[in-house]
């Protein structure tokens, strides 16, 4: 069952432009700990910053609330699964409001797609119940 869907996209040059005028600031506001390691061993920080600020939005829109209602930037990160697909974990508002989205007896799925071609980012995220999964 499908809780939410939201997708987002962002100009690179936008956030490369942020990054310049603001640095630290706005990476310390916007991403996790995890997500700016990440994002500083690449080449292209710029674009690995601005698809995971598309991926923040678009899980925004996904929870139905937007930066509202508790939600804020840093409760979204993204992370890699360890296949390697990416997805997001939520805390905070973010995740208290997916907990209010989940039905009982459910577990959430988030599913997240990503992607850049300069100079653009896109995010899609789908935010699923699953039934969870009895003992056996």
């Amino acid at each position: 069952m499908i809780l939410g869907i939201g997708s987002d996209l962002v100009d690179i040059r936008r956030i490369e432009a942020t990054l310049s005028r603001f640095g630290e600031r706005f990476t310390q506001r916007v991403f996790t700990e995890a997500e700016r390691r990440r994002a500083e061993r690449r080449g292209d920080r710029s674009a690995t910053y601005a698809k995971r600020f598309a991926a923040k939005e678009a899980c925004a829109k996904a929870l139905g609330t937007g930066f509202r209602r508790g939600v804020y930037w840093r409760d979204m990160g993204v992370v890699n699964l360890p296949g390697g697909r990416p997805t997001l974990e939520l805390s905070g508002g973010a995740r208290a409001r997916l907990d209010e989205l989940t039905p009982p007896g459910m577990a959430a799925r988030i599913d997240l797609t990503l992607t850049d071609e300069s100079p653009l980012a896109q995010a899609i995220v789908v935010i699923s119940a699953v039934p969870v999964a009895s003992p056996a």
